[in-house]
């Protein structure tokens, strides 16, 4: 009777509420907790919910406690073993990633398919200065003597061509002259008794210093090339030739200076005992790949880069050649000493060659660049030596590869003369006949490179769909005006023909315009045509945001200078 007077007490409101019928119902320890919502209409009851990760979610209200099978560690154990999962539902995630495996495995081809070429082209513009350029020099100095005979036809005594040769040849004399002054014997002692660590610093500053000079260099040399052969109208306006004349010449002493210091240090890097000089100099070829791999390039960067390794490549090819030359000569010519050297060379150039595969695999591989790009490279080159074969070209190939790809042939052939005349005697007639049979091999196998070259290039230009660039040149724009619409068609009567086999050789370049029409000159459209055009190119002069558009995309193709480190950001 009291348990059912209390129940039924006043605010109890006898539906067993209680607190003012606030509605909070007691649990089994006296606390209040909120009541489970009811299942509203189309709702399953909580006996009829799913099963989530294997277990039924028990209802809290009627405190059901959960099966001891269902928490069992041999379940845990058999759905880990048992689960899967579906590729297919990403395909477009794993498609990309298997790409850039491929990618990375086709780099290494592609890539030494640049090298190969780009070394090769460098070779020709070497050899250049020892074969072809003296000729060209004693043809300029058999037109200057015998220009009385002829009259002057012409107001230049010398074609700007001729005048370029014969600077040329006078600076290669001079430096060699002042290289002799130079003590070898001396440099290469003076930098043995130094510590294993301040080679190493020095190497790197070598480096560094090299890149700096080389940039500045062909600046310097194209100065000189224009001052001498821009029409002046007064002769004392000639006086400007000589400051920079005497500007080149230094140049070209202090970079040959510059090479010789790097060649010694390699050398004695070769001739060290516990080889540990030698082990640190190639180790700083892997710093490389730290410094650039994650740094973000476009494709015109990597064309950059991709230029200073060739160069670099082909550098350190001379400098092991000088290197062993001199140790031959110490150990008077004895060949089993060159096979003692053969291990470390090989050694050199196997870290080169892999330093140079990592890293542009990696940055293909982080940029999302595909391995074809390194065919549009070849491409490229390939366009300016046929660009520079033509008779109205603007620039020599010598030149055009040093503003390229950085490498200035003239300071490393001063060098080499060097040590080759300083390790070799030539005594008697029977030597005097062998350097002459020498130097017709050498041409011989100038003559040989350039024709190999043209050939590959002309296909190279030809698969790229780049022959139009040659029949219908860009005008030269008038400096701080930027290139308008062509005014007319450059007509030409003989290019880049195709025969019937499909093979395809330079020929008779455009005829000579008239002095009253504009000179179109064929320039290098490979800066502006950098990669291969995938579709036709609209006008350029369509609408204004266009035009800032293809300005500022001519800016960053526009690769025919050596940057300091070979792959700046723009």
């Amino acid at each position: 009777a009291d348990a059912a007077a209390a129940a039924a007490a006043p605010g109890s409101g006898g539906d067993g509420r209680q607190d003012g019928g606030r509605g909070e119902p007691k649990t089994l320890w006296g606390s209040s907790e909120p009541r489970p919502p009811a299942a509203g209409p189309g709702q399953p009851s909580p006996q009829q919910r799913t099963e989530t990760l294997g277990f039924y979610e028990s209802d809290r209200g009627r405190k059901k406690k959960r099966s001891l099978s269902d928490l069992s560690l041999l379940r845990f154990i058999s759905a880990e073993l048992t689960r899967g999962y579906f590729l297919e539902h990403n395909e477009a995630k794993y498609t990309e990633r298997r790409e850039r495996v491929y990618t990375c495995m086709r780099i290494p081809k592609e890539l030494e398919k640049l090298m190969f070429f780009g070394i090769f082209l460098c070779l020709d513009a070497f050899l250049y200065v020892f074969t072809l350029l003296p000729l060209r020099v004693f043809l300029a100095m058999f037109r200057f003597i015998t220009l009385p005979c002829y009259g002057l036809r012409d107001r230049r005594l010398l074609q700007p061509a001729q005048v370029c040769d014969m600077l040329k040849g006078v600076i290669l004399v001079i430096c060699y002259f002042m290289m002799h002054y130079v003590d070898y014997s001396m440099m290469y002692h003076l930098i043995r008794g130094q510590s294993v660590i301040k080679l190493y610093i020095i190497y790197n500053m070598l480096e560094v210093a090299d890149r700096l000079i080389s940039s500045f260099g062909q600046d310097i040399l194209d100065a000189l090339y224009w001052t001498a052969t821009e029409p002046k109208e007064r002769k004392r306006a000639h006086i400007g030739v000589i400051p920079h004349f005497f500007m080149a010449v230094l140049y070209v002493f202090l970079h040959a200076i510059l090479i010789m210091v790097q060649a010694t240090t390699l050398n004695v890097a070769f001739n060290s005992h516990n080889k540990s000089l030698l082990t640190i100099m190639m180790s700083n070829n892997f710093v490389e790949i730290k410094g650039s791999v994650f740094k973000k390039f476009e494709k015109n960067n990597l064309f950059q880069m991709s230029n200073s390794d060739i160069k670099e490549r082909f550098t350190n090819y001379v400098l092991l050649l000088i290197v062993c030359l001199r140790n031959m000569e110490q150990f008077s010519w004895n060949p089993d000493h060159f096979w003692v050297l053969f291990p470390d060379v090989c050694m050199v150039v196997a870290s080169e060659i892999a330093v140079d595969i990592v890293k542009h695999a990696f940055i293909t591989k982080f940029n999302d660049i595909t391995a074809d790009v390194y065919s549009e490279y070849r491409a490229s080159l390939a366009f300016d030596l046929v660009s520079s074969r033509q008779k109205n070209a603007y620039t020599d190939y010598s030149d055009s590869v040093s503003r390229r790809m950085g490498f200035i042939p003239l300071p490393l052939a001063v060098l080499l003369i060097r040590v080759v005349t300083s390790s070799i005697k030539v005594q008697g007639v029977l030597a005097y006949v062998c350097v002459v049979l020498f130097y017709c091999g050498l041409i011989s196998l100038k003559v040989l490179n350039s024709i190999v070259l043209l050939g590959k290039s002309c296909q190279y230009v030809k698969e790229a769909k780049m022959e139009e660039k040659l029949f219908n040149p860009v005008p030269t724009a008038t400096p701080g005006k930027p290139a308008g619409k062509q005014q007319g068609t450059f007509k030409s009567t003989q290019g880049i023909s195709t025969d019937e086999n499909g093979s395809t050789s330079v020929t008779n370049q455009p005829v000579h315009q008239k002095e009253n029409m504009p000179s179109l000159l064929v320039t290098s459209n490979s800066d502006q045509f950098l990669t291969t055009p995938d579709g036709e190119e609209k006008d350029i002069s369509q609408d204004s945001s266009e035009l800032k558009h293809r300005s500022a995309k001519k800016d960053l193709l526009e690769i025919d200078r050596f940057t300091i480190c070979g792959n700046r950001i723009d």
